[in-house]
């Protein structure tokens, strides 16, 4: 089965998970988050495969997370909108596999979620 990986070329966790998929024989598919923003919708179905809320795949060690959004109160409806126009705030990679994703760290995890 086809890997979605929902990808950040300028994060080395990401692409050492690309190299661990290309080295494993894993036919995965691309999504950069940041040249194709992900949709409210489309971050909504990611929420959904991850069986997690929004607040599980915010980066909170970014500098625009800290300067601009660590004090406040947002609803998860407005962090989908927050992330859907600032994609850098996304944790990442987060590998899609039909109904099921998974946040692509650490390593060890791909491995499992590949196999499954």
């Amino acid at each position: 089965m086809l890997v979605k990986v929902l990808h950040n070329g300028n994060c080395s966790k990401s692409n050492a998970v690309l190299e661990y998929l290309d080295e494993n024989g894993v036919s995965f598919e691309i999504i950069n988050i940041i040249e194709d923003p992900l949709s409210v919708l489309e971050i909504k179905t990611v929420l959904k495969k991850l069986n997690q809320s929004v607040f599980h795949i915010i980066r909170k060690t970014d500098k625009l997370y800290i300067e601009n959004y660590a004090d406040k109160n947002y609803s998860e409806e407005e962090w989908i909108k927050i992330l859907s126009e600032n994609p850098s705030l996304i944790q990442r990679p987060i590998l899609v596999k039909g109904s099921v994703a998974m946040l692509g760290r650490p390593i060890e995890n791909v491995k499992f979620f590949i196999e499954k």
